[in-house]
């Protein structure tokens, strides 16, 4: 039977399209990764050209090109390249002000520990082109915490430096043909989960105090922990890239801009142990002191699947604030929630002016999850009367087919989450769903057109007073950026 005979209303129709759509592309992808386990080709690729070249969009095209072959690269999964990525960094860094330079990487396994990027560089990984993240500690330098967090995530001291790391940089490219980027994580997930840690887990790519950076079509492999961390940067642009991490191993969020103004995510996979984007500014009276939000976000064309985490996560670490952020056409499969806040007593800070729409969810414990009691706290210096605010929460033109539960809304005593709006959304339950669908604490809002019937808390308002929650018609900044086409011919493989 046609969708627009089951479902009256047409976006509804449309809607329930995508989760099919959704459910055949996840499975696809679950298929390929288990029977290759390390090559999932997803997004945009390079175009390879005549005489061993390529043709590829770039924020900027560069100069200069040189292969990790002339420093001495040894490509065969058993050599290690890290000071080979170091020394062609570092000469490739003279012609930041004559046009850039670009790293090629070509085929082969790469073996490697952290390295540094430079400013108006462009690193590019070959179709088959892997780097492989060294098992040797002594290649991962120890780096001080972030200043917004206070201490690492996993332990109380430093934290190790990410595989790809840069800082105070500007015009940065991390994109390939496909490329892959294996973090070999299952070492530092046995480490964490026996306590053994001397510091917090490296992350796969970490640019600070940053702006202007792509990061596109390329695949990314058991992370140690967070696969692409932003923070305190701007005009982010990440692109046609899949990530896989083993949905059981630990805090292997997808991405995770933090602190960062004007960040545009769009057409990724991800299948993750944790949130598959986590939006972060900061924890507790760190990020309060450090004070820089989250905000100008927009998240396009996403395909999660995280059954033990949410698709799209705004906190816990919100603490300078999380505002303006937009998610569309987003199809969540398998996933623990599709869109969840978290804070708590003592994170402070705000979470204001949230919009999604057009999300299709397929087997969710929740559809919906705001949890006013996150603990997790720093240390135990954070302020008991720091509470966060939330309000300005829109969510509409949803389906979401074989839920445990619609909603679990958790506001906090005395510190209301209001202005909750949600609106023409259908939640199909499963068959042993729990008999209450909505659970809400200490919020307020509206909605209109939902379905199983909200809590009293967020009342319906009726057909005579149909409504549509927002979702801002205008551009952010960050969509005006317009990809080059960039093209080079190589002399070597």
């Amino acid at each position: 039977m046609p969708m627009e005979k089951l479902y009256k209303n047409p976006i509804k129709a449309q809607v329930m399209k995508m989760v099919i759509l959704g459910v055949i592309m996840a499975a696809a992808l679950m298929d390929e990764v288990e029977g290759r386990r390390g090559k999932v080709k997803k997004g945009k690729k390079a175009k390879i050209l005549e005489g061993n070249g390529i043709e590829y969009g770039a924020i900027n095209c560069r100069a200069h090109t040189a292969s990790i072959t002339e420093f001495g690269g040894v490509g065969d999964g058993v050599t290690s390249n890290t000071k080979a990525f170091q020394a062609a960094v570092e000469r490739l860094g003279q012609y930041a002000n004559d046009g850039g330079a670009q790293l090629y990487v070509p085929a082969g396994r790469w073996l490697t520990g952290s390295f540094n990027l430079t400013s108006h560089f462009t690193l590019f990984l070959h179709q088959d082109a892997v780097l492989l993240a060294s098992q040797d500690p002594n290649e991962w330098p120890v780096v001080e915490p972030l200043p917004s967090y206070g201490h690492g995530r996993d332990t109380s001291g430093g934290r190790y430096i990410s595989l790809i790391f840069g800082t105070n940089l500007t015009d940065v490219v991390i994109t390939g043909n496909n490329g892959t980027i294996d973090g070999q994580g299952d070492r530092w997930w046995q480490l964490f989960h026996q306590g053994k840690l001397k510091y917090t887990r490296p992350y796969l790519i970490e640019l600070m105090y940053s702006r202007d950076i792509q990061i596109s079509s390329l695949t990314l492999l058991n992370s140690p922990a967070w696969n692409v961390h932003p923070v305190y940067s701007s005009n982010i642009l990440i692109q046609g890239i899949t990530i896989i991490a083993p949905v059981r191993s630990p805090n292997t969020d997808g991405i995770n801009p933090d602190s960062c103004t004007n960040v545009r995510i769009e057409d990724c996979y991800i299948v993750s142990g944790d949130d598959c984007v986590a939006v972060k500014s900061g924890w507790d009276e760190y990020g309060i002191r450090f004070g820089l939000p989250t905000k100008q976000l927009v998240v396009r064309r996403l395909t999660c699947i995280s059954p033990t985490s949410a698709v799209i996560a705004l906190g816990s670490e919100m603490s300078g604030g999380i505002q303006d952020v937009r998610a569309e056409d987003i199809v969540a499969i398998n996933s623990e929630s599709g869109v969840r806040i978290k804070t708590g007593i003592g994170r402070g800070g705000y979470v204001k002016d949230i919009y999604v729409r057009r999300m299709t969810m397929h087997t969710m414990k929740w559809a919906f999850w705001m949890t006013g009691d996150y603990g997790s706290h720093a240390d135990k210096n954070y302020d008991p009367h720091a509470l966060p605010v939330i309000q300005g929460i829109n969510y509409r033109d949803m389906v979401v087919e074989n839920a445990t539960m619609a909603a679990r809304l958790e506001g906090i005593s005395g510190d209301t989450f209001t202005d909750i709006c949600i609106s023409n959304v259908t939640i199909g339950l499963a068959p042993k769903a729990k008999k209450q669908p909505w659970t809400c604490t200490d919020v307020e809002g509206i909605t209109s057109q939902v379905t199983p019937p909200p809590c009293d808390l967020l009342p319906d308002q009726g057909e005579e007073k149909i409504t549509t929650c927002k979702f801002p018609e205008d551009n952010l900044p960050i969509d005006a950026v317009q990809l080059k086409k960039c093209s080079y011919q190589f002399s070597h493989a």
